[in-house]
């Protein structure tokens, strides 16, 4: 069964706390890095993804891959471009780190 495209914030912060078993890979430009960010998201701007294909497989073969960027547009881009590239087990999430900070963790500037 295919995972779905989207998760909630509140997914994704389970799968990455209570249960370990995903990787947070933040497509944003590194300015808008640098001005929010979370704890132990991998920054690789979408720009970057296609030269980052090899690292993303290996990531992706002992974790589910969850995408994040500024809103959730970016992020389901870059989702569907690594599943058309082979990589089933990536999802979005949805709203992006601006909907992170409204429902997960206030303390997450948004911008």
């Amino acid at each position: 069964m295919t995972s779905p495209y989207e998760v909630t914030p509140q997914a994704a912060k389970e799968q990455l706390t209570d249960r370990k078993q995903a990787t947070l890979i933040d497509v944003r430009e590194p300015v808008e890095f640098a001005l929010a960010r979370i704890d132990d998201a991998e920054l690789i701007p979408m720009a970057s993804v296609p030269a980052e294909l090899q690292k993303l497989e290996g990531l992706a073969d002992s974790r589910d891959l969850l995408i994040l960027c500024h809103h959730g547009v970016r992020s389901l881009q870059v989702t569907m471009w690594l599943r058309a590239h082979g990589i089933a087990n990536c999802c979005s999430v949805a709203g992006g780190i601006d909907r992170w900070s409204r429902e997960v963790d206030a303390s997450v500037p948004l911008y």
